[in-house]
């Protein structure tokens, strides 16, 4: 059994697993060569033999335990026939949302679209040593539907769903559901043994409506992996104590913290369950000392705690890669 899934599904905190979010992607000069060859993004996620390569770059560089499989949670919109557009600079959006498309794909369809993906699994499944774990992602409902109606950050979400949108919006998170499902299945079957489930913007929703848009959809979705023995991470970006609550309600077997979360408010309130993440990215721009000292920091936290080290979000562009390589180092020198 690999580290990670030692952590998940043991709780043992005898060693502590690392991996980062992002950790295959622009930081990366080899990733940066191949990327400047394939501009057109949805295609290098949707490329068995690239994604394969790229998830497996950031392991040969570092002593990691664990790969996730390059891709994007936008994939499964796009295979549920939406039109999904990668700005430089202004992120992903979906600039012409086709319900009546959306909600009458068909799996074939949807399947056919992810097919690369699956393979890339089984691909990198074949070739990375057997004591690391290959982790696939999704992206929860509500994030999705941020990119799918093109919600703004910072504007009152009821402004935004309208009474009469409300319905729909309930379609298309069932909708959701029942492909993320599908996703997951197949990325399972096709050799990962973790899944993370990010859910990036549920800072977003307001207090009384987190168990429609939040806590219920993210349940169903560990309920399955739990069905399928599969062990979940959860990623509920930005909503501050109501992690605590999150954890009561979704079960996942562990929690990935933002980096506006107190790592002692975390240890206190976030019970019984593996907790992954806190650290700052942009920390990682600062003196070596100063990042040392941050990483020391969780690692004297969480030390009776099973814990997973990563950080607080992913790793930002302009991260020099020989910084990452110091932390896996200083995290593989922790003994319990």
């Amino acid at each position: 059994m690999s580290r990670l899934l030692n952590c998940l599904i043991n709780k043992d905190f005898s060693c502590v697993p690392v991996w980062f979010m992002r950790q295959a992607g622009r930081y990366l000069p080899e990733f940066r060569e191949l990327r400047s060859k394939n501009p057109d993004f949805l295609k290098l996620c949707l490329n068995s033999n690239l994604a394969s390569k790229i998830t497996l770059q950031p392991l040969k560089r570092f002593n990691l335990d664990a790969a996730i499989i390059f891709s994007d949670i936008l994939v499964v919109p796009y295979a549920l026939g939406q039109s999904i557009e990668f700005r430089e600079k202004r992120g992903p959006w979906s600039p012409n949302f086709n319900i009546n498309k959306f909600l009458n794909v068909e799996e074939k369809d949807f399947l056919s679209t992810l097919k690369p993906t699956y393979e890339a699994i089984k691909k990198t499944k074949s070739i990375i040593q057997k004591d690391k774990s290959l982790i696939a992602f999704i992206g929860a409902p509500w994030t999705l539907i941020i990119y799918l109606y093109n919600l703004k950050e910072g504007r009152n979400i009821k402004d935004q769903i309208t009474i009469d949108n409300k319905k729909e919006i309930k379609l298309v998170i069932d909708k959701l559901e029942e492909f993320l499902k599908i996703h997951i299945m197949h990325q399972i079957e096709a050799g990962a043994d973790t899944i993370q489930i990010f859910d990036s913007w549920a800072g977003m929703i307001k207090d009384e409506d987190l168990n429609e848009y939040c806590y219920q959809p993210n349940r169903n979705l560990v309920n399955f992996c739990k069905e399928n023995n599969v062990p979940t991470i959860c990623f509920p970006k930005g909503l501050k104590q109501n992690y605590k609550e999150f954890v009561k309600k979704v079960g996942p077997n562990a929690i990935s913290i933002d980096y506006e979360i107190d790592p002692l408010w975390a240890k206190k309130n976030l019970n019984n369950i593996c907790i992954q993440g806190g650290m700052k990215p942009e920390l990682l721009f600062e003196s070596e000392k100063k990042i040392m000292e941050e990483t020391d920091k969780y690692l004297e936290i969480f030390k009776n705690n099973p814990y997973i080290f990563n950080l607080g979000h992913g790793i930002l562009p302009n991260t020099n890669p020989e910084v990452i390589k110091k932390i896996v180092n200083k995290v593989r020198l922790i003994k319990r």
